[in-house]
């Protein structure tokens, strides 16, 4: 399908472009030249404080990473066990969070820096980024439609209905930016939450008229029901987007130092493994509850085995531009630098 971008996409390209420099250039906080450094968790290697944590996970492509970790025996090698826990989305492992329920929690950057933004952590000293998760390609992002439905383009879907996992998170800043992009006005669509599970459902009995899916559930829908596409959530001003990662409490972070630092030593190397087609695709079968051929049929995205602020502060800035922060947030002061780093 091709797809324009118009003076809409060239407004964000410049907020983004913008943002990316100030944060390079300061080499600190993006904001009033702070100096302050990323939290650190305190220790070298040594013997987890915790030794069996509990971990919020969705059965999406994004977290493979954690099941391979899991399956090679990585965390093993740190002293942990690790208890999954499914939730629905990022903006739904915060109160988990807080109140002790998830120690670590897989969730989209969005819903992190919305709540940080609004200290919505404080009484446990805040989020803190612990690990990166996964970034965006092409055709791994998709908002779907039924093969006969008049929806066709993006321009189809002002005054339609999406589905999306939860409110205010990625997804929807994500939609709402292409759509912009694509002279979509994003306030003529209406978003209802659903998991990701039953989004194929929901389009197929005409609950919504599209869905925001991700993988697997992006192929089982084509595979299984011929959805079509209707637009690339992670193209345009969206394109190589940081989608989500790992975060934890400050008050966790300062409790459990080597639990931090171990988890984030096992997940190094689960992201760089996760990478490797073959050894992720038995994988998604068993967590995700998908079929052989639907999880041969996948689009990978990045899995990213650094944080970096200069490219997660790009989320914050697309963010702001789109009233998902009411003033400029620095993102640095969240991440846990990894031991020895």
């Amino acid at each position: 399908m091709t797809r324009r971008v118009g003076l809409s996409a060239r407004r964000i390209f410049g907020v983004v472009s913008a943002v990316a420099m100030l944060a390079v250039v300061s080499g600190c906080g993006l904001l009033g030249g702070s100096e302050e450094k990323p939290t650190e968790a305190a220790a070298a290697p040594g013997k987890v404080e915790k030794a069996k944590i509990t971990l919020g996970l969705l059965p999406i492509l994004d977290v493979a990473s954690v099941h391979v970790a899991i399956q090679k025996g990585y965390f093993k090698e740190e002293g942990l066990e690790v208890e999954a826990k499914i939730i629905q989305g990022g903006a739904a492992a915060i109160p988990g969070l807080v109140n002790g329920e998830l120690d670590i929690s897989f969730g989209n950057w969005v819903s992190f820096f919305a709540a940080e933004a609004k200290e919505t952590a404080k009484s446990v000293d805040g989020l803190k980024l612990v690990s990166d998760g996964y970034q965006a390609k092409p055709e791994m992002f998709l908002i779907l439609a039924k093969s006969d439905s008049p929806i066709k383009s993006p321009k189809d879907l002002e005054g339609k209905t999406i589905a999306i996992n939860t409110f205010k998170n990625i997804a929807e800043l994500t939609a709402k930016a292409t759509l912009e992009a694509n002279d979509v006005d994003p306030s003529k669509v209406t978003f209802k939450e659903f998991a990701f599970p039953d989004m194929e459902a929901a389009v197929q009995n005409g609950t919504v008229d599209a869905a925001f899916m991700v993988e697997p559930f992006i192929s089982r829908a084509q595979r299984s029901s011929g959805q079509i596409t209707v637009l690339d959530a992670a193209s345009g001003p969206t394109a190589d987007i940081p989608i989500a990662g790992y975060a934890t409490t400050g008050k966790f972070v300062k409790e459990n130092p080597n639990t931090v630092a171990a988890f984030q030593r096992a997940m190094a190397k689960g992201q760089r493994d996760a990478a490797d087609r073959p050894t992720v695709e038995p994988l998604l079968v068993e967590y995700a509850k998908v079929d052989k051929e639907t999880a041969s049929l996948v689009h990978f995205g990045e899995f990213p085995t650094t944080l970096d602020a200069t490219r997660l502060q790009r989320v914050a800035g697309l963010m702001r531009t789109y009233g998902l922060l009411e003033k400029d947030f620095d993102v640095k002061p969240m991440l846990v630098a990894t031991s020895g780093s």
